[in-house]
């Protein structure tokens, strides 16, 4: 898989170049990993309601092809967009999904931050009270929330550091994974960050982790390079 390094990009211009790429991908029978980032916007998934943007004044919002529902890209957060094709590879979508939230955790596990699934809810979270200690998160089950439709999942004690979006195509699936390192986090609290209300997000920062975007970028270009690898 060929990794490309964008650096900062705007999101309109990937959002379209990355469909081009996916239309052409029987023809080409390539498949790349571009590694960005974005200046602030916030992208609306396909599942995305008017109700979950709160104020978001003069930051732009995009309608986009992906799954899920309003987050939020800005600097100093690496955007990750593998372009594969999952049948070739062997994946389902849920396998997929884990395989990217796996080299996420590893590449925080590499900078001393211990990271969590939690069930339900696709991404990646830490510990508030205990972001570098190796005790598993407890698996909690959904919880009911006045107003909601549907349980929720409960994301007591917990930050989003990482987020997840797909576009699962016949040949090529694209969009990815955006990882907070060293934001301006103002702009969450403007939106339900994924659609949940009060969900909080943060960044390596947040813990006193001080890495460079080109470090975190190189280090999670390398564990997607390698947990992304075809399955023989």
């Amino acid at each position: 898989m060929k990794v490309r390094f964008l650096g900062p990009v705007d999101y309109l211009a990937t959002f379209q170049a990355m469909k081009e790429f996916a239309a052409g991908a029987p023809e080409r029978d390539a498949e790349e990993l571009w590694i960005c980032e974005h200046p602030p916007v916030y992208t609306l998934g396909l599942a995305g309601l008017p109700e979950h943007l709160l104020a978001v004044g003069d930051i732009p919002i995009v309608h986009t092809d992906r799954g899920g529902q309003v987050t939020y890209h800005g600097p100093g957060q690496v955007v990750a967009y593998p372009l594969i094709n999952l049948k070739t590879r062997r994946y389902f979508v849920k396998e997929y999904v884990y395989r990217l939230e796996e080299a996420t955790l590893r590449t925080l596990r590499h900078f001393g931050l211990t990271a969590h699934r939690v069930g339900g809810a696709p991404g990646v979270y830490v510990r508030l009270d205990d972001p570098f200690g190796h005790a598993l998160l407890p698996q909690r089950p959904t919880r009911r929330v006045p107003g909601s439709p549907a349980p929720v999942p409960d994301f007591t004690g917990v930050g989003k550091i990482a987020a997840l979006g797909l576009k699962v195509g016949k040949h090529c699936c694209y969009h990815g994974l955006a990882l907070n390192v060293a934001m301006d986090l103002a702009p969450f609290a403007r939106i339900h960050p994924c659609g949940y209300a009060g969900l909080r997000t943060v960044d390596l920062a947040c813990f006193g982790v001080h890495a460079s975007w080109q470090a975190v970028a190189q280090e999670l270009a390398g564990q997607l390079d390698q947990i992304l690898s075809p399955v023989r």
